[in-house]
């Protein structure tokens, strides 16, 4: 495949999760730029990997969750006013997987999640500790569900950023 010129406009369209819907225009290097940086803070993430049930805990997903924050801020002051903060752009989506996606989630499950691990036990490992919570399997079930949707999020990234991805 040949490489194209990032100089050059590229059409996009994209399809994208948490109620965001689609959005289409012409993606300019900045964004694609952006898109690219975003795309692999994402892909390189504990959260956006599947977690068994037998590996990791669900605190670490949330830490890599919530520090997709930071990242997503840095990389947008960085890349400045032209990725746009409109639903047909790098800003808005970006903005917008954080507040209608990852907000929600962590909003509803860090206190509960923080509140069971105030009550370990010395002796128990944190992982022991996390299986023996009732709310667990629920929290990787939507767990699972937000990566679904995280996989699509960053599938928009890699078509924005003219990446071939899987």
């Amino acid at each position: 495949m040949a490489k194209s010129d990032p100089a050059v406009l590229k059409s996009v369209t994209v399809s994208l999760p948490f109620g965001i819907g689609s959005a289409a225009w012409e993606a300019d290097p900045t964004e694609r730029n952006a898109a690219w940086e975003l795309y692999i803070e994402l892909v390189t993430r504990v959260a956006v990997q599947s977690l068994a049930t037998e590996v990791g805990t669900v605190r670490e997903a949330m830490n890599s969750l919530y520090s997709l924050f930071g990242s997503t801020r840095e990389i947008l002051r960085k890349a400045g006013p032209q990725v746009g903060a409109s639903k047909d752009s790098v800003g808005g989506i970006a903005i917008a997987v954080l507040n209608n996606g990852l907000r929600p989630f962590l909003s509803k499950w860090h206190p509960l999640l923080q509140a069971w691990e105030v009550k370990k036990p010395a002796d128990l490992s944190p992982q022991a500790h996390e299986k023996a919570w009732e709310q667990e399997p629920v929290l990787r079930q939507e767990l699972e569900a937000l990566r679904r949707d995280l996989e699509q999020y960053a599938d928009a990234l890699a078509d924005i950023a003219g990446v071939q991805h899987d």
